[in-house]
């Protein structure tokens, strides 16, 4: 009696949940198992700006961050990954280890380590990371620097030039010393 009764709950659960999922996804970053084969970086993701949500300022932060809604002004994630849902509008210089963009985004655009564009996403401004990922469909306007930034090796050629200069420059010097 207690199973029958159990197994009818189930049932109901099961098909309330399956179309409040189908209807809205992205609404639903919560939920494991749907939002996995939609969303794969929001399951982690440890906040969320949900739809018609409205941010004007600054946000900061070292975690994932879902943004389903609007931002405006500054989005700084040193260590988290931004994901912009298809709902989402970012009006923001935005800076994160990685950024994933089913959405609109307006400003700089800087992902460590990687940037991706949906088939749904729309940046522009300035994008800047050491990978670049872009879906057919999606719409890019602007500056792009994509690649490792090669000022390392530039930097260290500049060191060892100057330092022979310098070498040079004082060469004549002692020898000139080591001649008299």
């Amino acid at each position: 009696m207690w199973k029958k009764e159990d197994a009818k709950p189930q049932g109901a659960t099961d098909n309330v949940t399956a179309p409040a999922v189908t209807s809205a996804p992205a609404a639903t970053p919560a939920s494991t198992p749907p939002s996995s084969s939609a969303l794969p970086v929001s399951t982690r993701a440890a906040a969320c700006i949900s739809q018609g949500i409205r941010i004007k300022g600054e946000v900061t932060g070292s975690e994932d961050l879902f943004v389903d809604g609007l931002v405006d002004g500054k989005l700084n994630l040193t260590n988290g990954s931004l994901t912009i849902g298809p709902n989402g509008t970012v009006k923001a210089d935005v800076y994160a280890r990685e950024v994933i963009v089913r959405g609109k985004i307006e400003g700089k655009v800087t992902g460590r380590d990687k940037v991706q564009l949906w088939s749904t996403g729309q940046v522009t401004g300035e994008v800047q990371t050491d990978r670049l990922a872009i879906e057919e469909g999606a719409l890019l306007k602007g500056k792009v620097e994509a690649g490792k930034q090669p000022a390392k090796p530039s930097e260290t050629k500049a060191t060892t030039a100057t330092a022979i200069g310098k070498v040079s420059d004082a060469t004549p010097l002692s020898s000139g010393t080591a001649a008299d």
